[in-house]
């Protein structure tokens, strides 16, 4: 990836990790310039009491006040199910726009119906500034980004492309961890490993930095980096020489024995409102859903 001028850039990246649901948030900032982005932010949540706080966001907060930059863009690589975005309340702080892929459409018109978000609810990503096409484009300052779409874990992740860096969502975890859950609405395994296929095509010095990591057996330390060589030699479940079947084979497999992520009902929908709360009722409260015996 070049600047505008046709010279090499390479992003800085920032971390921000929030142990409790296992999430990385990160900060891209353009070295020439003051702009930034922001991927995958995190609003604290606490099921038990219902409760929000905003620690986890204002640690981003400070950050790029301390840096002096200014945010560009807020992106999320899919709806989460795993925590709550604090898009939000970092855009009413910070400015900037919005984005996430153009198939959340598909996304809120599957949990608008499960959880009956109603009439109002709006089915069309309109609570976001922008909706991403595959190869679509955007910049950072003088970074130029580029959308990879890649579905599987749901229908709207995507990638995005930064210069010699890659933000693949929950598409990926770290080697030793394998890859995404395919068993979410309109999650595919067949699907996935195309998609996975395309992220592992970039070129192998290819920074690859993944939303969650959950420390496989025998590691001591949470991970959030990797790189598209060490996936493709070492992913336990999608190496090189790992064929389709095999994999949709395993992933359904695996799929099939695992729970719920604890957050998913909250997560949901919240994040396919872009990170808003539904609408108070009459009484002024805001109120999150459980469907019973649904998912």
């Amino acid at each position: 990836m070049s600047d505008k001028k046709g010279n090499p850039v390479t992003p800085q990246v920032t971390a921000f990790f929030d142990e409790p649901t296992n999430t990385f948030s990160y900060v891209i900032r353009d070295p020439l310039s003051d702009a930034c982005a922001i991927i995958d932010s995190v609003l604290d949540f606490d099921y038990a009491s219902g409760r929000t706080d905003v620690r986890s966001a204002n640690q981003i907060i400070d950050f790029i006040r301390s840096e002096q930059l200014q945010v560009k863009w807020i992106m999320e690589t899919h709806v989460h199910a795993d925590h709550l975005s604090a898009a939000p309340y970092l855009q009413a702080q910070l400015g900037g726009k919005t984005g996430i892929g153009a198939n959340i459409v598909l996304v809120q018109e599957t949990f608008g119906k499960a959880f009956n978000a109603g009439t109002e609810f709006a089915h069309d990503g309109s609570q976001f500034d922008r909706l991403f096409e595959g190869n679509d484009h955007f910049s950072i300052g003088q970074l130029e980004g580029t959308v990879l779409h890649t579905p599987g874990h749901t229908p709207a992740c995507l990638t995005y492309v930064i210069g010699d860096a890659a933000f693949v969502g929950d598409t990926l975890f770290m080697p030793d961890y394998g890859t995404a859950r395919c068993d979410f609405p309109g999650g595919d395994a067949k699907i996935l490993y195309h998609s996975i296929q395309k992220v592992l095509s970039l070129p192998e010095s290819t920074r690859l930095f993944l939303c969650h990591d959950y420390k496989a057996p025998g590691r001591e330390s949470f991970e959030h980096q990797t790189s598209i060589s060490e996936q493709r030699q070492h992913n336990i479940h999608v190496h090189e020489g790992i064929s389709e079947d095999e994999f949709v084979q395993m992933r359904t497999a695996r799929d099939a024995t695992l729970n719920m992520p604890a957050l998913i009902l909250p997560a949901v929908q919240v994040n396919m409102r872009g990170g808003d709360m539904p609408a108070p009722e009459k009484n002024g409260q805001i109120y999150l859903k459980v469907p019973i015996n649904l998912f």
